[in-house]
């Protein structure tokens, strides 16, 4: 059996956001807010001052380093990826004190247009600021009850309020890491296959990272190996979604709005297309588990990562492990740092 634990490992050193990238990306929604704020003291004195609260990828630790795509003019490299800052207007509806759905988003547009040069985007579910190096930071909107136990609602510019938690949803996957950070890192390798798909195919989109998030933290089987422990997530994502293999293909959030469907907007293309890439990745993982030759082994893996992942390492011999596995995280530790 060829042990490929070690390439996974330099892998995800090499997928996972660095404390420099950490630094700016704080320093940028920092930035951000205080933008925002001085807007609100300059031009709208008398409404309700907004609160921020960040949410997303980058709070859970999951972030992954971007395939580096070139610009129009080819001259520079861009990094596709993104900070979620949530916007809180904090109130009591019963006053009337909640606008409409394209004020706030208009407020928080022209709070931010101008703030970086790159320009702003006002989106169905944030307005989203751009950066030189090909990052953005969205800013969804939410209104919420002058209640600790209330539920925000998200102002969504097609399908108006919606009930939304993502504090409610980080609390959900920060509850479920296990000591040694293998979820974490099962949720990266996922984006970064997600990422390399769209490298090679462009034109049909891959799961969101926020779906892979939920797919690998309902199906993950801990391993003290990760290329196992990817492996048979793999495997039991596929029996989850896959009709072929016994499964219903769908991924219902986990929390507010709970039970609400993410793959019901697929189209039968993006459907077939996410089914043959995970079954062609599952067959592959499946022959670099049982293979015996690490090299040859890694090279399986390296088809589905792409050249991030690294065989450099690899022994081009056979080689024998025996692996201990464990169904479940020895420890859950449910006080993890956000960022």
């Amino acid at each position: 059996m060829a042990d490929n634990h070690n390439q996974f490992i330099t892998f995800n050193s090499t997928i996972e956001i660095t404390k420099t990238k950490k630094d700016t990306l704080k320093g940028n929604r920092t930035a951000l807010r205080n933008v925002i704020k001085k807007y609100f003291d300059d031009n709208k004195p008398n409404e309700i001052k907004p609160n921020f609260r960040s949410q997303g990828s980058f709070v859970m630790k999951t972030t992954v380093n971007p395939i580096a795509r070139k610009s129009d003019d080819e001259k520079t490299d861009l990094y596709k990826y993104d900070v979620d800052d949530g916007v809180y207007f904090i109130g009591d509806e019963d006053v009337e004190d909640r606008k409409s759905i394209d004020t706030y988003h208009n407020w928080i547009y022209d709070a931010v247009k101008d703030h970086t040069g790159k320009g702003a985007e006002k989106r169905n579910t944030c307005v989203r600021v751009l950066y030189a190096d090909g990052h953005h930071i969205d800013l969804p909107i939410y209104y919420k009850m002058d209640e600790d136990d209330s539920i925000p609602e998200l102002a969504h510019k097609s399908k108006g309020w919606i009930d939304s938690d993502p504090k409610e949803f980080f609390e959900w996957f920060n509850n479920r890491i296990d000591t040694n950070q293998q979820l974490r890192r099962i949720v990266r390798y996922l984006k970064a296959w997600s990422d390399y798909r769209h490298t090679q195919n462009s034109s049909v989109k891959m799961p969101s990272g926020f779906m892979m998030t939920i797919l690998a933290t309902e199906n993950i089987s801990y391993d003290t190996r990760d290329d196992i422990a990817f492996k048979k997530t793999l495997e039991n994502i596929q029996r989850k979604i896959d009709k072929n293999h016994g499964g219903k293909f769908e991924c219902k959030r986990p929390t507010t709005p709970k039970g609400e469907d993410l793959f019901v907007d697929f189209s039968d293309m993006r459907r077939d297309y996410f089914l043959s890439q995970l079954d062609s990745f599952v067959t592959s993982a499946q022959q670099a588990i049982n293979g015996k030759n690490q090299k040859e082994s890694c090279l399986k893996w390296q088809k589905h990562f792409g050249d991030r992942f690294s065989c450099s390492t690899a022994k081009d011999e056979n080689e024998q492990s025996n692996a201990n596995t464990y169904s479940a995280p020895a420890v859950i530790n449910s006080n993890a740092k956000s960022a």
